[in-house]
């Protein structure tokens, strides 16, 4: 039983970043284009301070592909940097966060005829139905936005087991309440806009997945933040601001408090949505700000090689730059 409610609220866990990082580009400024790499070496004073890479959240083979080189350079690390770490209590506290408690039904909420489309599409996520009927309206939305998992091996989960299993310390830069802070106060208009999005897509998603991961093996950022914003241009302006200042910058503000202290213990390997990186409220803007130099590097993909390059070629920057 815990096994199998482990597997389970790992699968939906996965879910909640994709959506998170794809709301980024919603109004955005367009980054530099210096600033549209992926992976970056971080240092400070001249001295390695570590590496910012932006992943998607996806189990496509090809970026669990990782060169032998990279895992080198993430063993080079003392602590490992994620969004959330996806530890047995968080899982079970995030099962709970995904249901009503006080007895309500997401019927209750959205109707009937929408509920029965919410059951319908869920089906192919293998979510049984008696968790359909307690699901709250951001946990349906956020299920349906992502392709159904297969094997649960994500990208950022493969790197959070690969970091521990070379003895780095996996560290969240966010606890589960905060990440899903934006979704449980999320106006109840705007979670079943979002939903009814996800509905009419439903039968696109695994293309529209698809085509994100191919620009992201090609180091596109901006093509990525071009689909995303493509996908959320329906919403309203009230909703794609609340997503640009609760989901976005609040958290990129957050993770970055998060990451200072880390980085002043030592070298440190970050792993964030690839969205998360760029902008004036994204990482890397906010680490220039604080005076580390990063240099862009090659995708750290097999799939990869050849296809996405650094912004730059031989483009660095220093703790002294301007």
């Amino acid at each position: 039983m815990q096994i199998a409610m482990r597997l389970r609220a790992r699968r939906w866990c996965c879910v909640i970043p994709l959506l998170l990082c794809a709301a980024g580009p919603v109004a955005a400024q367009p980054p530099m284009a210096s600033d549209t790499a992926l992976f970056w070496a971080l240092s400070r004073d001249g001295q390695p301070a570590g590496f910012l890479l932006g992943t998607i959240h996806s189990e496509d083979p090809r970026v669990l592909d990782f060169s032998e080189a990279f895992i080198d350079q993430l063993k080079a690390n003392g602590i490992f940097a994620m969004e959330m770490v996806p530890d047995l209590p968080t899982l079970k506290r995030l099962t709970e966060y995904m249901h009503y408690q006080d007895g309500t039904l997401l019927e209750q909420r959205i109707g009937v005829e929408r509920f029965s489309r919410v059951r319908a599409a869920l089906v192919d996520y293998s979510v049984p139905a008696d968790w359909v009927a307690k699901m709250k309206i951001w946990a349906a939305m956020m299920t349906l936005s992502v392709p159904p998992p297969r094997t649960g091996l994500f990208m950022d989960f493969s790197l959070s087991l690969r970091a521990a299993g070379a003895g780095l310390r996996v560290v969240g830069l966010e606890t589960l309440e905060q990440q899903l802070s934006f979704l449980e106060k999320m106006p109840q208009e705007q979670q079943l806009a979002l939903l009814d999005q996800a509905l009419e897509e439903h039968g696109r998603v695994t293309e529209v997945h698809d085509l994100m991961v191919e620009s992201y093996l090609a180091g596109d950022l901006q093509a990525l933040s071009r689909q995303v914003d493509e996908q959320l241009g329906d919403l309203a302006p009230e909703a794609r601001r609340y997503f640009m200042a609760e989901g976005i910058a609040a958290r990129n503000e957050r993770m970055l408090t998060a990451l200072l202290p880390l980085l002043a213990e030592g070298q440190v390997f970050t792993a964030v949505g690839a969205l998360h990186l760029s902008g004036e409220s994204g990482l890397i803007a906010g680490l220039r700000g604080q005076g580390y130099g990063l240099v862009a590097l090659p995708l750290p993909f097999s799939a990869a090689q050849g296809r996405g390059e650094p912004a730059q070629e031989g483009h660095h920057e220093t703790a002294d730059a301007p």
